[in-house]
């Protein structure tokens, strides 16, 4: 762990508009990468202590790609993601309350209980799930942008949704998909890719490229492997590689990509450079790499970065950006939050059968369609 007094042979870094930004919003970064792990660290251990069922992969390691990308767009750019979505979900905001009771299956969780790990869905936070299909969520991040630019240049007009009021003229929108390096040989991503590049659709898809699908290496996987902007290349799309490892330079990089996207409305493809310290899930015995190799990526931690840079690096009239004692003080507080969450999580019913069984299911559009003859809807989560 960094300390103020940390006088290494790190080299000072350079940054860019990442560098122009208050000290309160790289606070915030380090705090919500710092939530992000602490939250991981805990669904470790309630999976351990089977409170936690099914599926469970752990994002432990990525932290700043979440914070770095949701920090570059707007709060109503629609974002979708694969199954390891915990930390995207409360980077964007969603509560950790909802978060890990959706973890533990309850019905105050943010999709009551009936999503668990690989289904967080929080439509206020314009966040459109995590998917549990490989590849399957990268037509859906096409989509919601085609969505938004034929608000913008059809319709003219927003449609309901969040923060939307009536009469509010449309806006230039982009979307992020996130999939990672595995889902790079599906044909659902490819047929995005080229409908995409076709129509000039603002999506952005964004490759976490923590080297490994499942536990297969990405070089005896993926063609071009030494080279995914060649699959960018391939549909007319503009391609960048990006460190995933330093939040503020991920941001220099990103930020003028998502603003550009934005502006000309037209697609992108990143290849966002990451590392997971854990298994592929929790079921994972890791045997197809070393424990040399996982070190050897720790030693380039994201928190530690960000957290250095604020105690020796950002100087303003010669006092650090963030003391040792205010670092300490913000992971007490995060643990503290986090701890409350797992409380809440634990003191929550399960979904009731008789009423969650059927619900939010499916929109009848005809009558007798269901064998029930009707579908009901649930009641909302007031966490949400």
């Amino acid at each position: 762990m960094p300390t103020a007094t940390d006088t290494t042979t790190r080299p000072t870094p350079t940054y860019t508009i990442s560098a122009e930004l208050p000290d309160a919003t790289l606070i915030g970064w380090l705090r919500d990468m710092v939530l992000i792990r602490e939250f991981e660290n805990r669904c470790a251990q309630a999976y351990q202590q089977a409170k936690i069922g099914g599926f469970c992969h752990l994002y432990i390691g990525q932290e700043a790609v979440a914070v770095g990308t949701v920090a570059s767009v707007r709060p109503d750019d629609p974002i979708v993601h694969a199954y390891r979505d915990h930390g995207h979900a409360l980077a964007r905001g969603m509560s950790p309350g909802a978060c890990m009771a959706e973890m533990f299956g309850k019905s105050t969780g943010c999709a009551k209980g009936k999503g668990g790990s690989m289904h967080m869905f929080d439509k206020p936070h314009w966040f459109f799930g995590g998917h549990g299909i490989v590849g399957a969520q990268t037509p859906l991040g096409t989509g919601l942008a085609f969505a938004a630019r034929y608000e913008w240049e059809v319709l003219g007009k927003a449609l309901p949704n969040p923060g939307v009021r009536d009469g509010d003229t449309a806006k230039k929108k982009i979307s992020l998909a996130f999939l990672g390096d595995g889902a790079l040989n599906q044909g659902a991503l490819h047929e995005a890719m080229n409908l995409a590049g076709l129509l000039s659709i603002p999506v952005i898809y964004v490759v976490e490229n923590n080297g490994y699908s499942m536990g297969t290496s990405i070089e005896r996987g993926t063609t071009m492997a030494h080279d995914l902007m060649a699959k960018a290349r391939a549909y007319g799309i503009e391609g960048r590689v990006i460190d995933g490892f330093d939040v503020m330079g991920l941001y220099d990089a990103f930020k003028p990509l998502a603003d550009a996207c934005r502006d000309e409305q037209r697609p992108a493809f990143v290849d966002l450079k990451t590392y997971r310290y854990l298994g592929h899930s929790m079921s994972d015995p890791q045997k197809y790499r070393t424990k040399e190799e996982v070190e050897q990526y720790k030693q380039r931690d994201s928190i530690d970065c960000l957290a250095a840079y604020l105690m020796n690096d950002r100087r303003s009239g010669g006092s650090p950006a963030m003391t040792e004692e205010a670092f300490m003080a913000l992971q007490s507080q995060v643990k503290a939050v986090v701890r409350d969450a797992v409380e809440f999580a634990e003191n929550s019913p399960v979904p009731d059968p008789a009423t969650e069984l059927y619900s939010d299911v499916l929109v009848n559009p005809e009558p007798n369609m269901s064998p029930l003859g009707e579908y009901i809807h649930g009641a909302r989560n007031p966490l949400l």
